[in-house]
């Protein structure tokens, strides 16, 4: 069983259950449909589609705990002869009917080594993205798009060029711009190149755009080569509105030569619950590197959409993680995890005084990405962009923002602190 087989966890909660048998039905009921009603001739046959129950760990209340809290983590392997190699067949056989079943939660996958076998995962990875931008020895900066419903190429074009002038890596669109009359994908990116190419004439520095990939699925690929034919260096995908899978061809295309960024647009319909939907380190961790996102947004601990730190600890190590153990079941786990490291970026909330945290939590492979803390910086855009890269360069140096702050030359800095202050 070490071979061939996927295995997903499930927290179950249940006051009563014998979650023994609760298991044992999952693994049946999940694969072969029945068992002990079939003859032994026909058992032969049928036991390679057989689900097998890995562990069952039971958490039973302490004192004074409620009765409610009782639980149990409850491994199953599945085995690759019952579905085909698509990210849609392994979570439906996994999590379909059952994810209906009561209060029961997938909370983590380990994928067999045939089926890590067919996802080349992210064609950049955090590497190749440093590569392109010529930064290696820092994390990098994000900028987002704000405000840009309504608004025309000139506008978009002018909020670019003020956001590259702040010494930000990437710009990335608003998730909600999608294909319009004012800004169709093809005359947005040209608009904005041009003005990335006036900034860096400027600043020296390069950057990548992420514009926003929209529209029919049947018309992405169209759409996406038409961006990176008007000179687009990146794209942004709402993942989880369009499938893992259409990550998937979408990354695995070889015309498709720009990094992807996921966003987790939907996500909150799925991992907040403690009782029910998918953990965010499956979600926003495994499935998205394994799909092939180069950038993987999820909100942060920290700002206005908060997500627990240690889910965020857990995205950042499905992410970052190079041990086949974390994502290979049994005898797969002795080979070496192919997979390229995907960038982890908190996002949501974020300003310069959240800078050390960042760094404190996620090391040097982060992305720091900013909307309003950049945007909203009472000297303008380009001195938001400038407050994060002078908080960056003194967090690494192990100074205080505010012995940063006190320097000549580091008044955008010192304003963004007297704005949002400093928390550790």
């Amino acid at each position: 069983m070490t071979q061939g087989y996927c295995v997903a966890t499930y927290r179950l909660h249940d006051e009563k259950a014998d979650f023994h048998k609760k298991a044992a039905g999952i693994a049946v009921g999940l694969t072969v449909g029945s068992w002990t009603e079939l003859p032994e001739a026909q058992k032969a046959h049928m036991r390679k589609h057989l689900g097998q129950v890995v562990s069952v760990d039971v958490h039973e209340p302490g004192a004074g705990e409620p009765p409610e809290n009782r639980y149990a983590d409850i491994s199953i392997a599945y085995p690759d002869v019952n579905f085909s190699r698509d990210i849609p067949a392994l979570l439906v056989t996994v999590f379909g009917k059952l994810s209906m079943d009561g209060r029961i939660k997938l909370i983590d996958l380990h994928f067999s080594e045939s089926f890590l076998a067919g996802f080349p995962g992210p064609k950049f990875g955090a590497a190749g993205v440093r590569g392109l931008l010529g930064v290696h020895d820092r994390p990098l900066l994000m900028s987002i798009f704000k405000s840009v419903i309504g608004h025309d190429l000139d506008n978009l074009r002018e909020q670019f060029y003020k956001q590259a002038l702040g010494g930000v890596d990437l710009i990335k669109d608003d998730e909600i711009l999608f294909e319009n009359p004012l800004t169709p994908i093809g005359k947005r990116v040209e608009a904005c190149m041009a003005a990335a190419k006036q900034a860096e004439a400027e600043t020296g520095q390069k950057l990548l755009y992420a514009a926003n990939l929209t529209g029919p699925t049947s018309k992405l690929r169209v759409r996406a080569l038409e961006a990176i034919g008007a000179g687009a260096n990146a794209l942004l995908f709402n993942v989880l509105a369009y499938g893992f899978d259409t990550l998937a061809e979408l990354a695995a295309d070889p015309d498709i030569n720009v990094p992807l960024m996921a966003h987790p647009a939907l996500a909150g319909a799925y991992y907040p619950s403690p009782h029910y939907g998918i953990a965010a380190n499956v979600l926003l961790g495994k499935l998205m590197r394994l799909a092939g996102a180069d950038l993987v947004l999820f909100p942060s601990p920290y700002g206005s959409v908060v997500m627990p730190r240690e889910e965020n600890m857990a995205i950042r190590e499905a992410l970052l993680t190079e041990s086949a153990a974390d994502y290979a079941h049994g005898a797969a786990a002795d080979a070496a995890l192919s997979l390229r490291r995907s960038f982890p970026v908190p996002s949501a909330g974020i300003h310069p005084g959240l800078v050390p945290l960042i760094l404190r939590d996620f090391g040097g492979e982060v992305v720091v990405n900013a909307g309003g803390g950049i945007h909203g910086h009472p000297m303008g855009t380009a001195a938001g962009g400038q407050a994060f890269r002078q908080a960056i360069d003194a967090a690494l140096a192990g100074r205080t923002l505010q012995e940063a702050a006190a320097e000549a030359g580091h008044e955008a800095l010192k304003a963004a602190i007297e704005l949002w202050g400093v928390k550790s």
